[in-house]
Order: C-alpha cells, then sequence, then structure tokens
C-alpha cells in the first residue's frame, strides 16, 4: 500500500472516529439525560415528523413519546418499583420499542425475549430475571403456553392483543394519558441504572441475560448516530430482530437522534427485501452476514439497483461475499463493525477494507485496549508462559480478542457490566493476563490482526456457534437431545457448510438400536427454536472423551457431515420427510453445491 493510500485510509478512519467521539463524549458529563429523556427533547424538536413506520403502525416523534408516556404511566399504576423488571415478547413493531422505553422512563427494566424461544429456554429467560410483569403478544401465545408451566417464578401475565386468559395491556395502556410525565412521575434515574436484559448465548449453556445500563442504551444509539453520521434525511431498513442489540437500539436510536426515520419489518425476507427498500425509499440499511448472503443468492430483482442507499452498516459479512454484494446491488459503501452486547470491545472498518470487522491504528491503541491473544484449541483457554502471562499474537497469527476493563467513570464503555446470574461473570473475565491485578473482558472470538491494525474474523471460541444469524448453544440442544427415549449420550458442534454463513448444526449421538428418527425429529422441533435444530446426526458406538472426561470435538468439526470421511452413519434433518434420512454421497454433493436448501 501507498503512503497516499494509507493517509487517506487513516483520514477516513479518524473523521469517522471523532464524529463517534463527538456524539459519545458527552453522555458520562450529563449521567441524569437517558434515553426516555432523549426521546422527549425529540418529540420537541421533530413533533410530527416520521419517527418509526411499518406496515403495521406508526409513530411520530410525539406519538412515540406520547405512546411512551402512556406505557410509564401503566407501569406507576402497576407500583414497579426502580429496577423491577418487565419480559417483553413482542415482535418487531414501532409498538415494541414505545413499551421499553416508556417501562425506562418509570424506572423499570424491560427484558427483550427472543421471540423465536420455546419450552425450557424460554422459561430460564424469564426465571433469571425474576419479573414481575410478563407481556406476551397474542400471536406469540402458542410459543409462550409451551413455558408457562415450567416458569419457577410468579409473574403476572399480559397479552397484547385478543386473549381468552390474560388481561388486555394494549387496551390499559390506549385509556391512559400520554401526556409529558409530572416530576413527582418521574423514576429517579442516571446512566448507571439498569434499563435493560438482553439476552446472549454465551459459549455454554442457556442463554445469558446481559446487564444493560442507561449508559450502554445512549453508547449505542449515539455512537452509530456518529458511525453512520446520520441526518433528517435519512430512512432507516430495519428487519433485523428488535430483541438484539443492532435491531433494537443501533438501527433504531442512531437515526432517530437526528431526525431521520425508522422502517421497521416484522421479520426478513430476501424476496421483498429491494422492493421495501424502494417503496419506503430508505437510504441505509443494517445487516447481519447471513442476511446478505440470502439477498446475494436470490433471484434478480428489478428494484435492487434502484435504491437511495448510501450506506449498508453491519457485521458478518463474509469477505467472499463482500465485492459481489457490493457491486451486485450498488451498495455505495459498506461500513463493517464487530461489538459484543455485554463486552466492552468495539471496532469499525470506517475505510471499507474488504473482509476486515474493524480497525484500531496505532496511534488510537492507547484509548482503545484491545489484545489478540495466544489461545489453546483444546483446553479452550488462552496461552499462559513460563511466568503466568498471556502472549500477544504476532501480525496475523489467530487468537482470542480481549477488551482492558477500566473502572474509569469516565470512561464506562470499558467496564463490563455483567450479567443478570452473576455466577456467569467470572468465566468472561480473564485476570491477571499481562501483569497482576489487570482484568480483561473476553470476547469468545478468535481473529487476526494485520500489520496495519485491521481485524479479521476467525472463529468463534467454545462450543456456541453461529446459524442463520443466531448463536446456538451446543449445551441447549445436547438437553433436547438426551432427554429423548433412547439417546443415551449427544455431542453437538457446528460444521461449515460451502457457501453458507457460520456452522450447521451436527450431533454425534449414542442411542439404543431402533431409535426412532421421525419421533426424534418431532421432539427437536417441539423443544429447539428452527435455527437450533441439528441439520446432521452422526450415529456412533461411543462419545470420544478427553481425560477429564470432555467430549472431543476437533476430528469431529473436521470431518464434517461428509459420508465418505467416516464409516458411522450420517443423517440429514429433510423438513418435507419431517424426519432424518440416511445421506449418501449423492445427497452429499447436492447440499454442498446448495441445490439442497438449508
Amino acid at each position: 500500500m501507498s503512503f497516499l493510500d494509507q493517509l487517506r485510509d487513516d483520514v477516513v478512519f479518524l473523521r469517522g472516529a471523532f464524529r463517534a467521539l463527538k456524539m459519545t463524549t458527552p453522555i458520562a458529563r450529563n449521567p441524569a439525560r437517558v434515553f426516555p429523556a432523549v426521546i422527549e427533547e425529540l418529540a420537541d424538536k421533530y413533533g410530527d415528523a416520521p419517527a418509526l413506520i411499518s406496515d403495521r403502525e406508526r409513530l411520530s416523534y410525539r406519538g412515540l413519546a406520547e405512546r411512551a408516556n402512556r406505557y410509564a404511566r401503566w407501569a406507576l399504576r402497576e407500583k414497579l418499583a426502580k429496577g423491577e423488571t418487565v419480559c417483553l415478547l413482542m415482535p418487531n413493531r414501532p409498538e415494541y420499542m414505545a413499551a421499553w422505553i416508556g417501562i425506562n422512563s418509570a424506572g423499570g427494566v424491560a427484558a427483550l425475549i427472543n421471540t423465536n424461544l420455546i419450552g425450557t429456554a424460554l422459561a430460564h429467560c424469564i426465571d433469571i430475571v425474576a419479573p414481575k410483569h410478563v407481556v406476551v403478544a397474542a400471536e406469540l401465545a402458542p410459543e409462550f403456553a409451551t413455558a408457562q408451566a415450567l416458569l419457577k417464578t410468579t409473574p403476572k401475565i399480559w397479552s397484547y392483543g385478543e386473549s381468552p386468559e390474560f388481561p388486555r395491556l394494549d387496551r390499559e395502556v390506549d385509556a391512559l394519558p400520554g401526556h409529558r410525565l409530572e416530576p413527582s412521575e418521574r423514576a429517579a434515574l442516571t446512566i448507571e441504572d439498569r434499563a435493560l436484559y438482553i439476552y446472549t448465548s454465551g459459549t455454554t449453556g442457556l442463554p445469558k441475560a446481559a446487564n444493560i445500563n442507561h449508559y450502554r442504551v445512549m453508547l449505542a444509539s449515539h455512537a452509530f448516530a456518529g458511525v453512520m453520521d446520520t441526518k433528517p434525511t435519512d430512512r432507516m431498513y430495519d428487519c433485523l430482530p428488535m430483541y438484539h442489540t443492532v435491531g433494537g437500539l443501533v438501527a433504531t436510536g442512531a437515526v432517530l437522534l437526528n431526525g431521520g426515520s425508522v422502517v421497521i419489518r416484522e421479520k426478513f425476507s430476501a424476496r421483498e427485501f429491494w422492493d421495501d427498500v424502494v417503496r419506503y425509499e430508505c437510504t441505509l440499511f443494517q445487516y447481519i452476514g447471513e442476511l446478505c448472503r440470502y439477498l446475494v443468492h436470490s433471484p434478480p430483482n428489478p428494484n435492487e439497483t434502484k435504491h437511495r442507499l448510501r450506506l449498508a452498516c453491519g457485521n458478518g459479512l463474509r469477505p467472499d461475499l463482500w465485492e459481489e454484494f457490493k457491486t451486485r446491488f450498488r451498495i455505495p459503501h459498506i461500513l463493517e463493525f464487530y461489538g459484543a452486547t455485554e463486552g466492552n470491545v468495539n471496532i469499525f472498518n470506517f475505510e471499507g477494507k474488504q473482509g476486515a470487522v474493524g480497525r484500531v491504528p496505532w496511534f488510537v491503541a492507547h484509548r482503545f485496549p484491545i489484545a489478540v491473544v495466544r489461545f489453546d484449541v483444546e483446553r479452550q483457554q488462552p496461552v499462559r508462559n513460563a511466568e503466568g502471562f498471556c502472549e500477544r499474537c504476532a501480525p496475523n497469527e489467530p487468537g482470542e480478542v480481549i477488551g482492558r476493563i477500566v473502572n474509569d467513570p469516565s470512561r464506562p464503555g470499558n467496564r463490563f457490566e455483567g450479567y443478570a446470574a452473576s455466577g456467569q461473570n467470572d468465566s468472561k473475565i480473564l485476570r491477571d493476563a499481562f501483569k497482576k491485578g489487570d482484568a480483561w473482558f473476553r470476547t469468545g472470538d478468535l481473529m487476526r490482526k494485520d500489520e496495519r491494525g485491521y481485524f479479521y474474523f476467525v472463529d468463534r471460541v467454545g462450543d456456541t456457534f453461529r446459524w442463520k444469524g443466531e448463536n446456538v448453544s451446543t449445551s441447549e440442544v445436547a438437553d433436547a437431545l438426551n432427554t429423548f427415549p433412547g439417546i443415551q449420550d449427544a455431542n453437538v458442534y457446528g460444521v461449515t457448510v460451502v457457501g453458507r454463513d457460520g456452522r450447521a448444526g451436527m450431533a454425534a449421538i449414542v442411542c439404543d438400536a431402533g431409535c426412532d428418527l421421525a419421533a426424534l425429529h418431532a421432539h427437536l422441533c417441539a423443544n429447539l427454536p428452527d435455527y437450533a435444530r441439528p441439520l446432521f446426526l452422526r450415529i456412533q458406538g461411543q462419545i470420544d472423551v478427553t481425560g477429564t472426561f470432555k467430549q472431543k470435538k476437533i476430528d469431529l468439526v473436521r470431518e464434517g457431515f461428509n459420508p465418505a470421511a467416516t464409516s458411522d452413519p450420517i443423517y440429514f434433518n429433510d423438513p418435507q420427510a419431517k424426519s432424518f434420512v440416511r445421506l449418501d454421497p449423492a445427497l452429499y454433493r447436492r447440499i454442498e453445491s446448495g441445490e439442497v436448501r438449508l
């Protein structure tokens, strides 16, 4: 790279970083200014300008503030104390954002529940935050019913929409006044108070509820307003789940802060994506890598190049798709980033460097204390030298990314807020990494960093893998398998499929003779969300374990689902047959070629 090219990249980085710092630096200086207060300010400034738009409903800035005030008064009427929790099990819609903003206004905490969960996992996510109330959208009542009898807590259940069983929250809220809260109605909040629980699967076990305080809500919205340089003329297309940080805080808050509007779609549709973007005259859209792959592999759409887009912002765009995605759809600029909901590592690829998730140039490294440390795949732990300290990776050497935890009131973004269950925190903190007494947040991601500070994603640490844009916990899948009659043991892992993002679920199982695979298929459908159900089964005589009885996965992952790599029978989860069917070389080739849709 020439000196001029390097200088150009540095200037682009500095401009983006300066915009983000300009937006975020005042947050810590104004600790009583939380996001609900920002929404009131925006209502005064932008009034009847469109804020949140969907096919179902529309809210202006004033309408969003008024709707949030109605939810706040409902929470106050129900005597929701500061710090008490309300779980929201609702699909994407403008009302969803109004609900959690209103709950926050009253001092409550909103737990944003993954709408794909059912049964044990759903009950766990509710119980772990000990809610006083649970709000269930009428269309998600069947999913909630699978978890209700498993709940250990006793929250009051509300229905949003028609329900023969629960009181109607929508009617209660409609009947309450929407004018600005009186001083006596307002909770005394600061950026240190908890605002949300957002769930992350972590590396093992059931989903964890990450503590999101008001600072992190402000940081996510304000930082990305600067990163994307949003303006009143912008319109964001948001089809990502609003129970996640990116779909619920970044794509929404970053645009609202500067007077733009957000188009909310309940679920992503590759067939209708470009029609929506053109119809709503969107200038931005938020992506995850899987979304981009679906679009690239979709048939041509006349609208795919007739849009007004200026930027696509997201994470997980695969290097092999990057150029085709940008060229085919005429995307002027792709802004890839990396961040963890509960973590302190956030990096941005302002320059549009193909394949990179972000960059930390040497001249700002002191402000963003991030390191890549050597990692022992067998032990699943960072390598320690003879002195007991971690070792930094050489340029382009893969290792785990960690971020230094700094408990400085002026730099709250470098802290680690942890999880609702405090016992889950220790596994995410790496202590005495480079000197006695230091502490670093473990991202659980393996990356490499080149000589110029660009980071490139390599893989996930531990057992969790991503499929269809969701993290899949292998222990949760194994638990579901092991409860099926006849299965003695299960070893769950992710395998690479040519042309697909993430890893597809596969399980090596030991089972009794005559295992009913059709019944097993039905059992998994009843107990796991779609993205977590194994696509492949490998039937073994026994599960290989280490000397400490930990299941071995490295060889299984390497062999994948290729029937030629093993004498063990392998089966494919066939949705049409509603069973697992024997995977032979011909079916394997059809899957690898992309002929079979996964």
